[in-house]
């Protein structure tokens, strides 16, 4: 059902990769509610994933982008532009993420640097370099939104994320540290939302993250919020109706950031949900 909270309004959505992403889900919620958005993720991501599938069903133009290349970025922001017919742009969702340490299932205590570097630079230090793209060229609307996705993994301590938590406190502070100039010159606001575990390919890649899941699922009194209840409070961030909330981490998790414990796990046995 679409309200036209962004009837009028143009974006730009990082990651989608599939169905499954978060970001595939905000791509078409923001089309359903009247935007007109171009899609981009590395070109390296797009040759697994299935963007130009959704590109055709929301008629968006795929741009591909290195986030981590400023001339990528760049290109990027001038083509949307362009494809915009001249209009600027009124909110951008970053969503990409990285951890070759994760992947490779490297311990903590004996982490690669040089993926460690890349984690940051893919999954947090793009989000700046995004923003400051952005903000040289001008190319926002008055009262813009833009909108990165983190994890609680950036307060609380989470042993199988590795140093995706320290990615995701950095994209944090870029958010608080950005907004306050994106706010002062162009009442654009900036946060990043805080998500529940969520089911997608990039997630499902974490190890443990199915008993995870559930744990989450059990310990929230809401239950785990799914993508499409992501892409909804996306929508609700990118319209005029959150105009004045800025430089701010938004908790979307069912209540699992405020819990201590919940009697639903005492009697929890993950292994009877598993099969093992």
């Amino acid at each position: 059902m679409s309200n036209n909270l962004l009837k009028g309004k143009t974006g730009i959505i990082f990651g989608a990769l599939d169905e499954q992403s978060i970001a595939w889900k905000v791509a078409e919620r923001a089309v359903e509610e009247g935007a007109r958005i171009t899609l981009t993720n590395a070109p390296v991501a797009m040759r697994f994933g299935e963007i130009y599938k959704l590109a055709e069903k929301l008629n968006a133009e795929v741009i591909p982008a290195d986030a981590t290349e400023l001339a990528d970025l760049e290109q990027l922001v001038d083509k949307s532009i362009e494809s915009f017919g001249g209009q600027k742009i009124d909110f951008v969702l970053h969503s990409i993420g990285m951890s070759l340490n994760v992947r490779k299932k490297k311990d903590y205590t004996d982490l690669n640097y040089e993926w460690m570097q890349k984690s940051l630079d893919v999954s947090a230090i793009s989000f700046h370099k995004m923003m400051q793209v952005l903000y040289k060229k001008d190319a926002l609307n008055d009262w813009g939104s833009i909108l990165a996705l983190t994890y609680i993994a950036a307060q609380r301590t989470f042993p199988d994320y590795s140093e995706m938590a320290e990615a995701k406190a950095l994209l944090e502070s870029f958010a608080r540290s950005f907004g306050y100039h994106f706010g002062v010159k162009k009442h654009v606001r900036v946060n990043t939302l805080s998500q529940s575990p969520t089911m997608t390919t990039a997630g499902s890649g974490v190890k443990g993250f199915t008993e995870f899941f559930q744990y989450a699922d059990k310990m929230s009194p809401l239950g785990n919020a799914s993508a499409l209840d992501c892409a909804n409070y996306c929508v609700t961030m990118f319209s005029d109706l959150t105009r004045m909330v800025t430089m701010q981490n938004l908790f979307h998790d069912g209540g699992f950031s405020s819990m201590g414990m919940s009697p639903a796990i005492l009697d929890w046995n993950p292994q009877a949900n598993t099969g093992v």
